[in-house]
């Protein structure tokens, strides 16, 4: 990124993220969510302006833990609901940014929604203990080499 871009984003973040939040609070899928989750919007949009630019601009603003703080309302958050936010956050960004700057803030909050989604709702099926098939086993044999081995562990031990 340039550091017009970088400018840029640094610039638009706080009416950016204004706008952005003002849709997703009135939409009628993601508003009950988030102002469920949010006491102080304030506060909020300022740790997500220091967050959009830790991502978009690694200046290391961010210290929080957004994978935690979704993952106490994932169960209020079905997969759908990332489009939604994702729909509403490329309009807002192709609005007031210059296009080459949108579509990149586009791309990284894909993968963040996509990250997100995935941490809220892919599980792994639990793993059946394998064991080999009666067929496969080998029938317990005495090896005469392993005998040797052991007696003569056996006989230091006792030394």
């Amino acid at each position: 990124m340039d550091p017009s871009q970088a400018a840029e984003i640094e610039a638009a973040l706080p009416a950016l993220l204004d706008r952005f939040y003002a849709r997703v609070r009135a939409d009628a899928a993601l508003g009950p969510v988030f102002n469920d989750a949010v006491e102080d919007w304030d506060r909020h949009l300022a740790t997500l302006a220091d967050f959009w630019s830790s991502v978009m601009l690694t200046t290391g603003r961010y210290k929080g833990d957004p994978m935690q703080a979704h993952m106490r309302h994932g169960h209020r958050i079905p997969s759908e609901m990332f489009g939604r936010w994702l729909a509403l956050w490329n309009q807002t960004t192709a609005e007031m940014m210059s296009p080459e700057v949108a579509a990149a803030m586009q791309a990284k909050a894909a993968r963040i929604a996509q990250s997100l989604d995935l941490a809220i709702h892919f599980r792994l099926p639990k793993a059946e203990p394998s064991r080999p098939a009666a067929s496969q086993r080998r029938p317990n044999r005495s090896n005469p080499d392993l005998d040797r081995t052991r007696q003569g562990v056996r006989q230091w031990r006792l030394r």
